[in-house]
């Protein structure tokens, strides 16, 4: 079990000459379907363990099942269950004495998720600790260990509901929808739960003038809903917490995030920080003297680098950015038990890195040579723990040695069935563009690969397009899967991506589809000259959200592709800022409203090309996506229809903005199959359907 990363190479290739003798086989949607899902580890205060959920994934959800699991964080012992129910426990936290712990799930006779405590000493059932109706998620404990923080959405008009006899969504300001969910009044607010849980939780947040602003949001999660983003106070008399009081403006103006500091007494919070800047993930320095935090800078940009930057505490005073010479956007970030180093996660070129440097600031290292993959899901202390994964390994824990920068595993769920598939690591190189740009690309081989054989080509285009094409195993679009029949497939970092500093991310503001689409054609050119194996008569080109975008420009821009596949794809720059639930920040980029009619509405909306459309494509939308809404798909769709270019549309009801479920995803993949079956592989051999 207590591998380094060499050790266990060797000793996958070993498992590998032995249990897996025979031929290895190709990847298929049951293979990536049902790897097991190892989820962020999270270590104990004492350092001993390290808790981390694991899900056994079904083709039919209610097959699932989610449990907690524990190890030493020497790991000189397997991992071993502790919880044993198909529904999911998340937001797990360890008590300040290492014995229990505290997460947030949906048992039996529960209407909504409450917050439910395992005594990993005395064993047992977990114990309910909150009954509240507005559900209750992201524990965390108090520093003393009696008592809990989390989350809960408070309902104003919860009774009004109760008695209404109409059906009816009313706004009076934007915004009115955020990924696949309709908003309404109902907010997130600060509970405290006693840890005697026959006591009622305390609203923090009741009553107060911040809560009662108009504007007033915690922040908005990625994938829905809003998420508390709150620290205990070193003392365990207040907590820091991170909200915004403009978010009804957001059809005009972007707005701040700011942290506030409320008593458990209840007194109006007060406010840590100002300005137009955004604030968020409050974390206390280990000696309980500095508060640090993300930072948004707000510029003429629409995108800016997340920076950490630090406030002294108790007083806080002047905001320090301790980042501030770190070219790179900090996705996590953590301590060493001095508080000393400070521990940060960041996208570098494809990968995923692990990075330390002063906490007072300074000059930002690599912990580790790393030459594939990307680490997530950091837990900082005195053992540094973090999901690990590439390509070709699906994920598991490791614990990270700061000195030697190696890591060990601690669970190998994966290992044995990772090894049976005939799969390549990527392949990285650089070209420079036309325009001068060094851009980054990486090539994904097909099963049974022969250098001396000629390929098909798949350019992947990634969504965004502040995104990045990584060393990393995905459900969704996954790179080998999208192989498997026989095609090289090409993931490019254009202009725009993330992970190559500052200003190639802010590159794409006024240019958002044709210099990144020029850039990926000269990739694939670039991607044909290096490489022998590549057949550059048959190409084709897809992808999602922006990858959807992009593939729509290139059906107004060029015929050198055999078809197309765009999901999530905006076909009019114009309609999708009107009904996206995202649209200042399209206005920004595109340089004025729609209704100004600027360079870039003129000159890079695909609609307005659609008389140059030639090329087969293949059209798929999830139809509660309120991202990119159904409208732009339904608008190419008419246009490809009226103008009788061969194309298909499938368009998934239960889908938002991705397709998640089992079957769901496998037809997606079936369908993509035979769609670059169908154009790509003519007078090919060798190339297999599944």
């Amino acid at each position: 079990m207590l591998y380094s990363h060499g050790m266990r190479a060797i000793a996958v290739c070993l498992l590998a000459a032995s249990a897996w003798a025979a031929a290895k086989s190709p990847i298929t949607h049951e293979t990536l379907w049902l790897m097991k899902r190892v989820g962020a580890p999270v270590a104990s205060p004492d350092e001993k363990w390290v808790v981390f959920p694991v899900t056994r994934p079904a083709y039919d959800a209610r097959d699932q099942e989610s449990d907690l699991w524990i190890v030493p964080t020497d790991a000189r012992a397997k991992p071993r269950q502790i919880t044993f129910t198909k529904g999911a426990e998340s937001g797990v936290v360890w008590s300040p004495n290492s014995r229990r712990l505290a997460f947030s799930a949906k048992r039996d006779g529960d209407q909504e998720n409450q917050i439910y405590m395992l005594d990993l000493v005395t064993g047992g059932e977990a114990v309910r600790m909150t009954s509240v109706a507005g559900g209750a998620s992201s524990p965390q404990w108090r520093p003393d260990g009696w008592g809990l923080l989390f989350g809960s959405m408070v309902d104003p008009l919860a009774a009004e509901r109760k008695t209404r006899k109409y059906s009816a969504r009313v706004f009076d300001s934007f915004p009115i929808r955020h990924w696949d969910q309709w908003l309404d009044e109902r907010r997130l607010h600060l509970f405290i739960q006693d840890a005697d849980p026959s006591l009622p939780a305390q609203d923090l947040l009741a009553g107060t003038r911040l809560a009662a602003e108009p504007g007033f949001s915690m922040p908005l999660a990625p994938l829905g809903g809003e998420e508390l983003d709150a620290a205990w106070a070193p003392d365990g008399k207040s907590i820091v917490f991170a909200a915004a009081t403009r978010r009804n403006t957001a059809a005009y103006s972007f707005y701040p995030t700011h942290l506030y500091q409320v008593a458990l007494t209840g007194s109006e919070p007060r406010a840590l920080t100002t300005g137009e800047d955004s604030y968020t993930k409050p974390t206390f320095r280990p000696d309980g003297r500095a508060l640090y935090c993300s930072y948004e800078k707000q510029t003429e940009k629409v995108y800016s680098l997340e920076r950490v930057a630090k406030l002294s505490w108790p007083t806080p005073g002047e905001t320090a950015i301790v980042t501030a010479a770190f070219d790179r956007s900090v996705d996590k970030f953590g301590f060493s038990p001095d508080g000393k180093t400070l521990y940060l996660l960041a996208e570098d070129a494809g990968l995923e890195k692990l990075y330390a440097m002063p906490s007072a600031g300074g000059a930002a290292r690599p912990v580790a040579g790393m030459p594939a993959g990307c680490y997530t899901n950091l837990s900082s202390s005195q053992a540094l723990v973090a999901n690990w994964e590439s390509a070709v390994n699906p994920g598991e824990v490791v614990r990270i040695d700061p000195v030697t920068g190696k890591h060990l595993w601690m669970t190998e769920f994966n290992v044995e069935r990772a090894a049976g598939i005939d799969w390549l690591p990527l392949r990285h190189f650089w070209f420079t563009s036309k325009g001068g740009k060094k851009i980054h690309n990486m090539v994904v081989l097909p099963p049974a690969f022969e250098e001396s054989k000629k390929y098909p080509l798949l350019v992947l285009l990634h969504g965004g397009p502040h995104n990045m094409w990584r060393d990393q195993f995905f459900l969704r679009w996954n790179y080998h899967l999208l192989a498997q029949p026989g095609y090289v497939v090409l993931l490019t970092n254009y202009t725009g991506s993330t992970g190559f500093g500052e200003k190639f991310a802010q590159d794409i503001q006024g240019d958002p589809l044709k210099g990144p689409g020029e850039e990926i054609n000269e990739a694939a050119d670039e991607a044909i000259r290096r490489y022998a194996f590549i057949d550059g008569s048959r190409q084709a080109a897809g992808g999602a959200s922006y990858g959807g975008h992009m593939a729509n420009w290139l059906q107004a821009t060029t015929t050198r592709y055999k078809c197309l596949i765009s999901h999530a794809g905006l076909i009019n720059l114009e309609s999708q800022w009107g009904t996206s639930d995202t649209i200042y920040s399209r206005e920004i980029n595109n340089g004025g409203p729609p209704w100004e009619q600027g360079k870039t509405w003129r000159e890079q909306n695909p609609i307005r090309y659609a008389k140059n459309f030639r090329t087969p494509i293949l059209l798929t939308v999830g139809e509660r996506d309120f991202r990119v809404p159904l409208n732009q798909t339904l608008e190419n769709w008419s246009v490809l229809q009226r103008l009788r270019i061969p194309s298909r549309l499938i368009v998934f009801p239960e889908a938002n903005h991705w397709i998640q479920r089992g079957e769901d995803s496998r037809f997606f993949y079936q369908e993509v199959h035979a769609w670059l079956k169908k154009y790509l592989v003519g007078q090919a051999s060798g190339l297999s359907d599944n």
